[in-house]
């Protein structure tokens, strides 16, 4: 009886104190986030947008859209690109890179200049994606391979991105152990049936940007978007060139794209 006694006052204990306690969560002054993205197309075109956000607390749920900056993009000829806002955060121009010219993308954002430099980065086309039926831990899932040749004697850097309805997928490669050799990218989502669209898009980087996205993915698990909130810092390449201790996140980067579109059988 002692021993039921016990219990039935820790219970009585526990109801008691369910108490309503209010965090008085740490803020600070909103930064800007960056996500510049100049991508060389197959046919010879281009897309450019600049997207622009500012951090939020954490627990706020709409995305602080910047629609009141100014963007352009200045190359080493001099050749100026101005960007257009579009909406939801996102400027739009139209811009050629060409491989050995420096580009320059500019901000103007509440008085202060950000900057970055940056040149365009070459890829190699993904050549064909193959498909396994028993893939996966239980040997039940289907499982695709996109496939692409290695530059030799290059240290090359690589930026795959594979988007579907079931799940995307991110990953950076270093070719150091790979070097002129054929490569795959693996894709393996739940409840991927034939029928289901995958596109994959291999992006030519440097270094720095690899680096910059190894860490971002070791936090985000590979999966969302690598703009995503993070639970740490990692800086980019934009600088605050009027109060560098506001220094901004996200990157500014060119690369040449190529896309392959596979219908999964």
């Amino acid at each position: 009886m002692k021993k039921l006694c016990t219990h039935l006052f820790f219970l009585a204990t526990l109801v008691a104190c369910e108490d309503v306690v209010d965090i008085d969560l740490n803020t600070a002054e909103p930064r800007l986030v960056i996500e510049a993205n100049i991508n060389l197309l197959e046919n010879g075109t281009s897309n450019s947008t600049v997207k622009l956000t500012t951090t939020a607390p954490f627990f706020d749920n709409e995305i602080p859209f910047v629609t009141d900056a100014k963007v352009e993009i200045i190359s080493s000829q001099g050749v100026e690109y101005p960007f257009t806002y579009l909406n939801n955060g996102v400027y739009v121009s139209e811009i050629i890179p060409e491989e050995n010219i420096n580009y320059t993308l500019i901000i103007e954002h509440e008085g202060e200049i950000y900057k970055a430099t940056e040149q365009l980065h070459r890829t190699n086309p993904i050549e064909f994606v193959e498909q396994k039926n028993d893939g996966g831990f239980t040997g039940e899932d289907i499982e695709l391979k996109a496939y692409f040749n290695d530059t030799p004697g290059i240290d090359n850097f690589y930026y795959f991105e594979t988007l579907s309805d079931r799940g995307n997928d991110l990953d950076v490669y270093d070719d150091e152990f790979f070097d002129g050799n054929l490569i795959f990218s693996l894709y393996l989502a739940e409840d991927l049936s034939p029928g289901d669209v995958v596109t994959f898009n291999l992006y030519g980087i440097n270094q720095q940007y690899y680096n910059f996205m190894f860490l971002l993915l070791q936090q985000t698990g590979g999966g969302g978007g690598p703009f995503d909130t993070q639970p740490a810092t990692v800086r980019g390449n934009m600088i605050n060139e009027t109060d560098a201790s506001n220094f901004p996140f996200g990157y500014f980067r060119i690369s040449e794209l190529s896309t392959f579109q596979y219908t999964v059988e």
